[in-house]
């Protein structure tokens, strides 16, 4: 799969490798500010969200 968006990069090599870069950047910051929080809304899905400690 990445090496057919790769392949499909217009440009010299150069080009297309800062190409993949910002797009990979531009999905980690997609997933980090929208996707993420929101599925932080559904904390069932999420056993890692439970704390086994009560406070004192």
């Amino acid at each position: 799969m990445y090496g057919w968006i790769f392949r499909r990069l217009p440009g010299p090599l150069w080009v297309r490798i800062l190409t993949a870069v910002l797009l990979a950047a531009a999905a980690v910051l997609a997933l980090m500010t929208y996707v993420f929080p929101w599925l932080a809304e559904f904390s069932f899905l999420s056993p890692f969200t439970d704390s086994t400690i009560e406070g004192s």
